[in-house]
């Protein structure tokens, strides 16, 4: 495998996006994408000059062929994306709205390829020649095995001496309760530098209500700092020895609300490895994150590196 900067893992999955507004069970006409938190970030700092790596698997279908096409077109190196003969690729449908609201998402990934990641199989000792590793909380909601492997590459990343960006990226209806949620993610917050929840997000996962006490829990447990999405009205920071809040960046229009937070991961991410300073890098997210709302797609208005401010 060629040098590269940044290693994400995770699950790609197709997407249908209705073609017209109104209940799937009424759209006739589906357009076809790819979706996946993971590998939202994963374009994002690609197209933003990153030499990028993917781990992942997609079944022997013609679901991975899409998803591997996909990936490769926009730059990621797909040399540790797996095909696995016994398990298909996984897929999901997503609402078309047009009031600027969340949209209705069905998912279709029980037994998907991506959720039969392991240790033994999927890890070796070439990873850790990244310079960073992007990870979220979806991985290990997926089974034990990819849960495993997540904590396995982490502390392996962390023992090399990598940086790490962790984004808790919810979903509740994966694990098997709040409480499993809370501890498994709050330990792999731990090993990051960099962590970046929403603001509901850091209260189920803290208990905290204020943006300064979410982040401090986080600061107590090793995090270099923490970033914290405040949707609209932008992001909370704090490190060790400062905090502060950048306001969000108005948008006309909001077409399509998925992405959002993965465009801020891009944005906070990139600018960190740039070397810039944490605020500078907070508006950066806000920047790129009002960009994704104002399209159709989860990652289609992530921007090139050309056209950052």
């Amino acid at each position: 495998m060629a040098e590269f900067d940044i290693l994400a893992f995770g699950e790609t999955m197709a997407m249908f996006v209705a073609e017209t507004p109104g209940d799937l069970a009424s759209v006739g006409q589906f357009g076809k994408r790819i979706a996946g938190a993971d590998n939202n970030v994963a374009i994002g700092l690609a197209r933003l000059g990153f030499k990028v790596a993917w781990l992942s698997r997609v079944g022997n279908d013609s679901f991975g062929r899409f998803v591997r096409a996909t990936l490769e077109a926009e730059g990621l190196d797909c040399t540790r994306l797996k095909v696995d003969p016994r398990h298909p690729t996984g897929f999901q449908l997503k609402s078309r709205v047009a009031d600027g609201s969340d949209p209705a998402v069905e998912y279709f990934r029980r037994g998907s390829a991506a959720s039969h990641l392991n240790i033994e199989e999927d890890f070796d000792t070439d990873l850790l020649r990244a310079r960073h590793l992007h990870a979220t909380g979806i991985p290990p909601a997926l089974s034990p095995s990819v849960r495993a492997f997540s904590r396995h590459l982490l502390e392996a990343m962390r023992g090399a001496g990598r940086s790490i960006s962790f984004d808790p990226n919810l979903r509740p209806s994966l694990w098997d309760s709040e409480d499993q949620m809370r501890r498994e993610l709050n330990e792999l917050a731990g090993l990051a530098d960099w962590v970046l929840p929403g603001l509901a997000e850091g209260r189920l996962l803290t208990g905290y209500d204020s943006p300064a006490d979410i982040a401090a829990f986080y600061l107590d447990r090793g995090a270099q700092a923490v970033a914290i999405k405040l949707g609209p009205q932008g992001g909370y920071w704090r490190t060790a020895t400062a905090e502060g809040e950048v306001p969000g960046v108005a948008v006309a229009e909001v077409v399509d609300t998925v992405g959002a937070g993965d465009g801020f991961a891009t944005g906070f991410v990139s600018a960190m490895l740039d070397s810039l300073d944490v605020a500078a890098a907070v508006a950066r997210g806000n920047w790129i994150g009002a960009r994704a709302v104002q399209v159709v797609g989860d990652m289609e208005g992530l921007p090139h590196r050309h056209e950052l401010p």
